[in-house]
């Protein structure tokens, strides 16, 4: 299959005119910092909740506002896109950031000066930011740089989601748009349907891979070489020395935090390939993973904010580009907002299913069996499109 990709308007000859604008990248971890001074300065508690107010609120605005990028990066610009490390400083200074901000919300947590309303709304706001470290540990993660991949542990600790890292890499980039991967979504399925069965599904299968690659290598699981214990390990280590530090009245709002970030990552999970269902070649394997197998968004403030992952389509038929070279292409399927909107869409099932599956419907051509549909409402889906029970893709 062509994939039709849209080059860049250029600039001056620039290879991204976008460049400085990448720093609106570090806004997340940056606004973890602001809730007690912009609190101090205004009297107003509701900045404690600041990071789910600009996410859930203040950005979907200003994605309608600023609209599509529409632009792509040439061929031509590939490799010194890839090699200029101004961008791999985007995604390294947001670690830093996460932590200083972690750090101040435990000192926080700690006093009495905060109403227990105050301090849940802090974890909230912590928890927001927990799950976009997890998108720059996505980032990290896929790199072949040594350096790259412990720093996409370091940012998982704070969610204590460190099986991710193995999960994402070896499983779900393997399996995707299949009914075997637990974090692509199925039409029909609720997101609260989806998030125990992706969570759960994730873990066991994280666990798995690394059992069988530890095994190839004729290694224990107990071993330093493990994947997982070393990212389970830096978020014993990260939240076992601010208990240290501050008591154990803090762990409350560290586990919210942690659990609101997985839950994060694991919306935009189901967002990202709901419906979508690889085509099946003769000899019964799954087609190469191709841009029509994701939902894609090209909204400019959300893809700036979080390093491109809306252009997902390329970035799983291209899973080595880096988040700068990633296209938008016109193959792959539309979501009719930014990330952000679709979050608070997804949260609402009736609301979902009455946007979105139309939609699933429509990129195939209103041939509903090639959907990759929820198992129990398989039935009640072909029947509602006039399709044989026995129909399947």
């Amino acid at each position: 299959m062509t994939v039709k990709y849209r080059p860049f308007r250029r600039r001056h000859d620039r290879p991204d005119p976008k460049r400085h604008l990448w720093v609106l990248s570090l806004l997340a971890p940056g606004f973890g910092l602001l809730p007690s001074q912009l609190v101090l300065h205004t009297g107003a508690p509701v900045f404690w909740w600041i990071e789910p107010i600009i996410i859930l609120i203040v950005i979907p605005v200003l994605d309608r506002i600023f609209g599509d990028d529409g632009t792509n990066p040439r061929d031509e610009d590939y490799e010194s896109l890839s090699n200029d490390r101004y961008y791999r400083w985007c995604t390294y200074l947001f670690l830093p950031i996460q932590l200083i901000a972690l750090l101040i919300s435990a000192y926080l947590w700690a006093g009495d000066e905060l109403s227990v309303v105050d301090k849940l709304g802090l974890a909230v706001t912590m928890g927001f930011m927990a799950g976009i470290g997890i998108n720059a540990a996505h980032e990290l993660g896929h790199r072949v740089e040594r350096l790259e991949r412990w720093l996409a542990k370091i940012a998982l600790a704070q969610s204590g989601y460190g099986h991710f890292y193995v999960e994402h890499n070896r499983g779900h980039h393997t399996r995707v748009a299949t009914p075997e991967d637990p974090a692509s979504a199925r039409l029909g399925e609720s997101l609260w349907q989806f998030l125990p069965r992706s969570i759960i599904g994730g873990y066991r299968s994280a666990v798995h891979l690394e059992q069988e690659r530890l095994h190839r290598k004729e290694l224990r699981w107990w071993s330093s070489h493990n994947n997982i214990l070393q990212a389970w390990a830096m978020t014993l280590v990260l939240f076992g020395a601010l208990l240290a530090v501050f008591g154990p009245a803090i762990l409350p709002y560290l586990l919210i935090q942690a659990l609101i970030g997985a839950a994060l990552l694991e919306t935009v999970n189901y967002i990202e390939h709901y419906g979508l269902l690889r085509r099946r070649l003769p000899n019964g394997r799954w087609a190469r993973c191709a841009p029509t197998d994701s939902w894609n968004s090209d909204r400019l403030l959300t893809n700036l904010v979080l390093f491109h992952l809306q252009r997902h389509s390329d970035h799983h038929a291209s899973p080595g580009r880096r988040y700068q070279t990633l296209r938008s292409s016109e193959e792959a399927p539309q979501l009719p907002a930014g990330y952000a909107t679709m979050i608070v869409l997804a949260a609402a099932p009736p609301l979902w299913r009455r946007v979105m599956d139309p939609r699933v419907l429509a990129h195939y051509d209103g041939d509903i069996t090639r959907a990759n549909i929820a198992p129990r409402k398989r039935d009640r889906i072909l029947a509602a499109h006039n399709q044989p029970a026995t129909a399947r893709p």
